[in-house]
């Protein structure tokens, strides 16, 4: 009862708010129902490959025009989100605004974006953050969400599977070539990972798509630790020519 109380009294004080808006809400962690509404979910039809919305519908796995043209180095990408309006705030406010608040909601709406075939013995790695970045901004937000999603589907996690070999500049405005260019052989298997990822299907995690570089920088290192199949989440795609 006395717990009970202390709630009540607690949510008095600090009611729960808005992910997006910071209005008032019913729930902790929730999104108000005119934020929910303008959410930019990713529905229908989608790219096997990146999880990209595409037109029309089809009952065959389809592949969109640039998943075609680069090869992925993965067999399945999936987001619940366009990186736009109210996602880009979400995604704005977990990378540089320390709202891990918002991982809960991030991670339930990834999972439900998740392939239903994915094997039991998948192995949960995050992208990786360079020390200096890490240091700066004190978590990796990419590693948060990737430790919701396994426990939520109960798969073993490895925070610390891959490192950054070199810092890279922010990717921000340059061309799909260009982020491709600076994240070649930029980050790899930690040696006393290599272990525990050989032989085993991976599901990569990040916050963003963009282009795919740094995804599949992260997919091509755990190719050379001999893994198995490679899925890839994020919270948000980027749409084409955005």
């Amino acid at each position: 009862m006395l717990q009970i109380g202390l709630q009540t009294v607690l949510r008095m004080i600090y009611p729960p708010r808005c992910l997006a808006c910071g209005g008032l809400v019913e729930q902790d962690n929730g999104i108000c129902a005119a934020c929910f509404a303008d959410t930019p979910f990713i529905t229908g039809l989608v790219c096997d490959l990146c999880g990209t919305a595409l037109p029309g519908t089809s009952d065959h796995l389809v592949h969109c025009d640039d998943c075609l043209k680069l090869g992925r180095p993965w067999i399945k990408g999936r987001a619940p989100l366009r990186y736009e309006g109210v996602a880009r705030r979400l995604v704005l406010g977990l990378k540089h605004g320390d709202r891990q608040d918002i991982v809960p909601t991030a991670a339930d709406w990834m999972v439900g974006a998740l392939p239903q075939d994915m094997p039991r013995d998948t192995l949960v790695v995050p992208v990786p953050l360079h020390l200096v970045r890490l240091l700066r901004r004190r978590y990796n937000q990419s590693a948060l969400l990737a430790q919701a999603i396994a426990v939520r589907c109960e798969l073993e996690f490895c925070p610390d599977g891959l490192f950054r070999n070199r810092r890279t500049p922010s990717l921000d405005g340059k061309s799909r070539d260009a982020r491709f260019a600076e994240l070649s052989d930029a980050i790899s298997v930690k040696a006393e990972r290599v272990a525990i990822l050989r032989d085993r299907p991976i599901l990569l995690v990040d916050d963003v798509m963009t282009s795919g570089a740094t995804l599949a920088a992260c997919a091509l290192a755990c190719h050379s630790a001999q893994c198995r199949e490679i899925y890839v989440t994020v919270l948000a795609r980027v749409a084409k020519g955005a």
